[in-house]
């Protein structure tokens, strides 16, 4: 059975989303999420400030 997964602490930059969740092997991590449709873009990170310059720095290729 899949361990659930949760998303908290989620804040928003720009079209960009970044939530803590615990990955199945319970670390915490930070994921830098696209809300932009087609784009599909996301990424898991160890530390929160490495997923808001992940957000910052995203050039969505969806115009």
């Amino acid at each position: 059975m899949p361990a659930h997964d949760f998303f908290h602490s989620v804040m928003r930059i720009g079209p960009v989303q970044i939530g803590t969740h615990r990955d199945r092997h319970g670390t915490t991590k930070h994921a830098a999420v696209c809300s932009n449709d087609n784009c599909g873009w996301s990424a898991d990170y160890t530390t929160r400030s490495a997923a808001q310059l992940a957000a910052r720095t995203h050039r969505c290729c969806v115009r």
